[in-house]
């Protein structure tokens, strides 16, 4: 059931991620995205239906526009991609229920996020607010708890002391983000914060040894090593946390 479940999202999932790159690409100018159609960002061509298809047209164009033969980064592929594995992954692990949803939906947001940090360096309070307060009303509607809440304020209030000890290295987008992770994560978000954070010291560690003293100056995207952080969370943090737990 689960795995039939699985594969009839994997098709939506695609055109969720064509979506997202959207979002991706106009919100942090603050263009809208629903006019004008999908179109060539650097020769404002539009798109035909055939040149839209997700993943299938990258690979026929070869990476590259049909009017203006600008190369197209592989991001639009791969958040095409991983956004209808993460949605087919959600259901796969939580089967038919609104648990199935909610993490459709975190999961989407979490790449969305990821990309506009990737390209922009910006975690739009646009995307990520509106996102934590549907999680953590949508969380405690399905289990009336306290756990969300805590986990969403708690997981910022951590972020933000980080913030403040090392603000060269972390952003208020990412003090913002944590509030989307605690949402939906509750108890497991400490497994997620620290999976991300370790995920983050592997780029840290190469500019460090490539550029020594100067790669202190030098700035990452946190964002996506936290929604790395958080997915492992959230299909695997109760069992990592229990595992952990047992070590004491």
């Amino acid at each position: 059931m689960e795995l039939a479940l699985a594969a009839a999202a994997f098709a939506p999932g695609l055109a969720i991620g064509s979506f997202l790159n959207v979002v991706a690409a106009r919100v942090p100018l603050k263009r809208s995205i629903v006019s004008p159609g999908s179109a060539c960002m650097s020769c404002d061509q539009e798109l035909a239906w055939y040149d839209n298809v997700p993943v299938v047209s990258y690979l026929v164009l070869r990476g590259r526009c049909r009017g203006c033969a600008v190369k197209i980064g592989a991001v639009y592929p791969a958040v095409e991609l991983l956004t209808a594995l993460l949605i087919a992954a959600s259901f796969l692990a939580f089967g038919w229920s609104g648990r199935s949803f909610v993490a459709a939906f975190f999961c989407t947001v979490l790449v969305a996020v990821s990309a506009t940090d990737l390209t922009h360096r910006i975690v739009p309070n646009v995307i990520v607010l509106p996102a934590a307060a549907i999680v953590l009303a949508a969380q405690t509607a399905l289990e009336p708890s306290a756990e969300w809440a805590l986990g969403a304020f708690g997981a910022s209030f951590f972020l933000f002391l980080a913030a403040l000890a090392y603000p060269k290295g972390m952003g208020m987008g990412d003090v913002k983000l944590a509030l989307l992770l605690g949402a939906m994560l509750g108890r497991t978000v400490p497994v997620g914060l620290m999976l991300g954070m370790v995920a983050a010291l592997v780029p840290s560690v190469v500019l460090l040894a490539r550029h020594g003293s100067a790669a202190r100056k030098m700035a990452i995207p946190f964002a996506p090593f936290l929604a790395l952080g958080a997915v492992i969370a959230l299909f695997f943090g109760e069992y990592l946390l229990d595992a952990y737990l047992s070590l004491l």
